[in-house]
């Protein structure tokens, strides 16, 4: 016989996923509708309008594509880009390629620029390789988790809306942590993530697009429905229609507006995990939830310092929502994270690529972003590099953390 699930108590301090709100969990319990009952679309309405306040825009299209985050970037991007389209992307680490290898299997003529990991682009570097590229689409990623940095994205989309690039943005590790402002910062398109800061399982990719992204998938729509004979497919040359049929945001809008037109069969539990995770974060109120992640992240980052560990990354370019800590030299950084597991069921993550073993990436957000979290991370966290025999501060990462709690 198998026995019945039993999972362990874990304090989930990664950028993701993050513990999830207990009264998301329990919304998930909601006995099911079918996907056409009007008590459901009429929730999938409210959905739409909260997903319009925590980005902050007035776009008709808000809705959650069916899917990890991944998936969001995938419907926004696949339903905008012709073969042979050229696409921009600035990366300054791990998420940035993600964006590039989605635009290249699009058919995407893909041009990049690099910074080294740490640091983030200066605006202006970024506004001139657009002007000498001249692209259809900049893509780029806000909070990036895995160097812990946060790319200012204000003067860029207000280039892209001058120059007639389409803006698009991955959110996925910022939304409902930190400021995202979609029209005052002209974002065209953005994807959101659901299992970082705002606390609600994996499974969903909240989107939205403006009236420009929508145009364009109209008219590759236009294009597809005129398609009579083969001969009519051929002389298109590089086939402008959208070629998913999942990932097809102008089926979507079908589904999420008004004629209601099958596409798919709703993630029923997952909407009402959103629902109620979209509700909590309006609920707290955006700014006063931005200001408990910057509160928390203070106390945390205190604590660090204090105890004689060196933060990763430009300081001035921080994502407030996951801090970085450089692994001391001569300190095997996967055994101390599994011990903190192990003896004190805390997890935090290792990074990737070139800082594979140099780091650990200690998140803060949603419901995770508490201060009995924070504490006890830094209370494991110094016990565990004494036994690995760690030059630290003992003793004083609590007291500075406490200090900040204190002060405020």
């Amino acid at each position: 016989m198998y026995r019945e699930l039993n999972t362990p108590a874990r304090t989930i301090m990664t950028p993701g996923p993050v513990e999830a709100e207990p009264r998301v969990l329990r919304a998930m319990a909601t006995p099911i509708l079918g996907q056409f009952d009007p008590a459901f679309t009429e929730i999938m309405d409210r959905v739409m309008k909260m997903l319009r306040d925590l980005f902050q825009t007035n776009n008709k299209w808000a809705f959650p594509i069916d899917g990890t985050s991944r998936s969001g970037a995938e419907a926004l991007l696949c339903s905008i880009i012709e073969p042979g389209d050229k696409v921009f992307i600035p990366i300054y680490g791990r998420f940035g390629y993600l964006l590039n290898e989605i635009c290249e299997r699009y058919g995407a003529e893909v041009h990049t620029i690099e910074c080294e990991w740490g640091e983030v682009f200066d605006p202006e570097e970024v506004i001139k390789e657009m002007k000498r590229v001249n692209p259809k689409i900049t893509a780029i990623v806000h909070g990036e988790t895995s160097t812990g940095q946060m790319q200012p994205l204000e003067e860029i989309g207000k280039a892209c809306r001058e120059q007639d690039i389409l803006f698009v943005v991955d959110a996925v590790a910022s939304i409902g942590g930190t400021p995202v402002k979609v029209d005052e910062w002209y974002i065209d398109g953005i994807v959101g993530g659901t299992q970082k800061c705002l606390s609600v399982p994996s499974g969903m990719a909240p989107i939205t697009y403006n009236e420009r992204i929508e145009k364009v998938v109209q008219a590759r729509k236009k294009v597809e429905k005129g398609i009579e004979t083969e001969d009519d497919r051929q002389n298109l040359g590089n086939n402008p229609f959208i070629k998913s049929n999942y990932f097809d945001v102008s089926m979507l809008q079908d589904y999420w507006g008004p004629r209601r037109l099958n596409h798919h069969t709703e993630a029923t539990s997952m909407i009402y995990a959103l629902h109620e995770g979209l509700r909590i974060v309006l609920e707290e109120g955006l700014e006063e939830r931005f200001a408990r992640h910057k509160h928390h992240e203070q106390a945390l980052m205190a604590g660090i310092e204090a105890m004689g560990l060196e933060i990763y990354g430009n300081l001035e370019s921080k994502l407030p929502v996951v801090t970085c800590v450089t692994i001391p030299e001569g300190i095997d950084g996967e055994s101390v994270r599994k011990m903190l597991l192990d003896e004190f069921t805390i997890e935090i993550a290792s990074s990737f690529g070139p800082l594979q073993g140099k780091i650990w990436r200690i998140g803060t957000m949603g419901y995770s972003c508490r201060k009995e979290n924070v504490l006890f991370a830094l209370a494991g966290l110094e016990a565990v590099l004494i036994r690995h025999d760690a030059p630290i501060q003992v003793g004083r990462a609590l007291q500075a953390a406490l200090d900040v709690y204190n002060n405020n």
